[in-house]
């Protein structure tokens, strides 16, 4: 399996540190936020990786390369102007082994074992829930027996690590749009999994939550 890192977002919140750097080239323990996913990848034996970009991209291939230094093989996924989640995933998928593949999002930290996802058959996605930050204490889908929906309880927060079959992606047409309408036009067909992870994760969407992070990872 092949995995995606989406890292095209501009980061309006975390200015004015992404006002000359791109979000995830931010440093939290002296690491830059994309490279603890390429390294976790890496070591789940996920080596061909393919990260999208849009906002001061040029700055993001120019720290990665071709990923050799982490044992990584890295394409990129260039965008003109940032064409969402769902936009960005589909104009990958010519990047991409048929096959399901992993997403990750750029901005989010986590110690969830990559070498633990699969998308089993006749499914379109399989997600990873966390349970809901205060920034999001509704949740984002609820989760039963192991098949998710968007009506419903227990409801848990989305974490930005997924597995995604190009099926998902079949009648859609290139430009901008959004990941979740997909996702939730598959949960009314009951094609969609998910799994609740208990460990450590954060959503990096601020510089207070990027010093939080910087404070556990040097606690360790």
């Amino acid at each position: 399996m092949q995995a995606m890192i989406l890292a095209a977002g501009r980061g309006e919140r975390m200015r004015p540190l992404t006002d000359h750097t791109p979000k995830p080239l931010l440093e939290a323990a002296g690491k830059p936020l994309i490279v603890y996913h390429i390294e976790r990848l890496v070591a789940a034996g996920l080596r061909k990786i393919v990260v999208n970009y849009a906002y001061l991209g040029d700055r993001i291939q120019a720290a990665l390369g071709n990923g050799s230094r982490w044992g990584a093989q890295i394409r990129y996924s260039p965008e003109r102007k940032a064409l969402e989640t769902g936009g960005g995933i589909y104009k990958a998928l010519s990047l991409l082994d048929p096959g399901p593949f992993l997403v990750v999002n750029g901005d989010i930290w986590t110690d969830f074992d990559f070498a633990r996802l699969h998308l089993a058959d006749g499914f379109h996605a399989h997600l990873v829930l966390v349970d809901n930050p205060l920034h999001n204490p509704d949740g984002d889908f609820a989760l039963e027996s192991g098949i998710l929906s968007a009506q419903g309880f227990p409801r848990y927060t989305f974490s930005g690590v997924g597995v995604y079959h190009p099926d998902l992606f079949r009648n859609c047409s290139p430009g901008a749009f959004p990941l979740s309408p997909l996702l939730r036009a598959a949960m009314e067909r009951a094609l969609v999994s998910g799994e609740h992870h208990p460990g450590r994760w954060l959503d990096i969407g601020t510089p207070e939550r990027l010093q939080a992070l910087d404070r556990m990872l040097k606690v360790g």
